[in-house]
């Protein structure tokens, strides 16, 4: 699991992984598919099969969960980024478990007050194994969605046409 920050300047590092990608790993497999993926606030960069401990998702164990906010699919030579998003692009993952992550904890102090607090947290994860990896939509929302935007253009020809007669 790798989380990067957000922000343009973080792009140029991942279009270089995208390169990193292309190149081929070296086993003979051959290129992999990743996804940098946004859910909880963060970005992570996700292939197939990959188990990755993200903020809490409403689900039960089992469950298949849509992961929508793609912002990038690199499949060997060719990246795709998304401004910020790619249209249509999903990435499917099986939830595994619901746990806590390690304790943290917060102290706080100020000198010469005799001001000492300590506390300690305990934030909620959801386990994530990733399944699949689309790059244009395979629901049909995102298909009618498609079919919508393409049928928009024509009409929109075709009431100019009689305006400019």
């Amino acid at each position: 699991m790798r989380r990067f920050p957000g922000g343009a300047a973080c792009l140029a590092l991942i279009l270089a992984l995208g390169r990193l990608a292309a190149a081929g790993a070296p086993t003979d497999i051959g290129p992999i598919m990743f996804a940098v993926i946004r859910t909880g606030g963060k970005q992570y960069t996700v292939a197939k099969n990959d188990v990755i401990a993200v903020e809490k998702l409403d689900g039960e164990p089992g469950a298949t969960l849509e992961l929508g906010e793609v912002l990038l699919i690199g499949d060997g030579a060719d990246v795709s980024a998304g401004t910020p998003l790619l249209a249509g692009a999903s990435v499917s993952a099986t939830l595994v478990e619901h746990r806590r992550a390690d304790k943290i904890i917060v102290f706080k102090k100020k000198r010469r007050q005799n001001y000492r607090r300590k506390n300690g947290h305990r934030q909620h994860q959801t386990v994530l194994q990733i399944t699949e990896i689309r790059a244009e939509g395979g629901s049909s929302a995102s298909a009618r969605t498609r079919a919508r935007r393409a049928a928009q253009p024509e009409a929109g020809a075709q009431t100019e046409a009689p305006g400019q007669a």
